[in-house]
């Protein structure tokens, strides 16, 4: 497995390189974006524009969000990528199996979008004025965000192996996805804030809140939430892709890309 990994991650930056008006571009978009609202929200609210604490939380919220969206696309788009030049039925063939060599590029695709992100979030920072926290245990509660966001992104990619088209659900998965990672659930109370336990990748991101943008020290509870809640839905988009895997070699669907 590691020898797999480090074939795509050499992979992943040998096109990273080839191509980096792509990662320069995913850059100036999304930091213009979150830039061009905070300016429009400024500006709507006049001299009484005070965030606080809630502007720092914003911004980790957006930040995951960026970062969510890039691994969603990145499975569906890889499969696309492939079924185009003609050698997906290879890797799922491979002596790895499909699931592990895409479980393997996404690992090695994150390491790199890791570096992107952090960009992004370092400009924001400095164009709206935003003190974070960076703490070790931070790690932690990130850890369960990029896992549930690999398991969605095994459940759309199982969607694209079957269906081939994916971009108009992708574009539709990005609004709710804010709204998940943005929503303060940490002010929900009775059975609101049972529900937030089991939203996707939602106690994760109260987590990150807590330590980046309230200094917060690490709450295990709430810790062991996010960690199950990230675990079930990778393992759930796991077996998701892996019936479609059955189903397109059942199928022949693979032979008709």
């Amino acid at each position: 497995m590691l020898k797999l990994f480090l074939a795509e991650l050499r992979r992943s930056w040998i096109i990273s390189i080839r191509y980096p008006l792509q990662s320069i571009g995913r850059i100036f978009v999304f930091t213009s974006i979150f830039y061009g609202l905070f300016l429009s929200s400024r500006y709507v609210s006049g001299d009484a524009f005070q965030l606080g604490d809630r502007l720092d939380s914003i911004v980790i919220g957006y930040v995951l969000w960026t970062l969510t969206s890039f691994i969603l696309a990145s499975l569906a788009g890889e499969l696309q990528i492939e079924a185009q030049t003609g050698t997906l039925e290879q890797l799922f063939l491979s002596r790895y199996g499909a699931t592990k060599v895409f479980l393997m590029r996404m690992l090695a695709d994150l390491s790199l979008q890791i570096v992107q992100i952090f960009g992004i979030l370092v400009i924001i920072m400095i164009l709206t004025g935003s003190r974070l926290n960076f703490p070790p245990t931070l790690l932690f509660p990130f850890v369960t965000v990029v896992l549930g966001a690999n398991g969605f992104a095994f459940a759309l990619g199982s969607l694209s192996l079957i269906f081939k088209r994916l971009q108009e659900l992708l574009g539709l998965t990005q609004f709710p996805l804010l709204f998940l990672l943005t929503i303060p659930t940490e002010n929900w109370t009775g059975s609101a804030r049972i529900l937030a336990a089991f939203l996707p990748m939602t106690p994760g991101a109260e987590l990150l809140r807590d330590l980046m943008a309230r200094g917060e020290s690490l709450n295990l509870t709430k810790l062991l939430i996010a960690f199950i809640n990230g675990a079930v839905y990778f393992a759930v988009g796991l077996w998701i892709f892996r019936q479609a895997e059955g189903k397109a070699k059942q199928q022949g669907i693979l032979r008709g890309y």
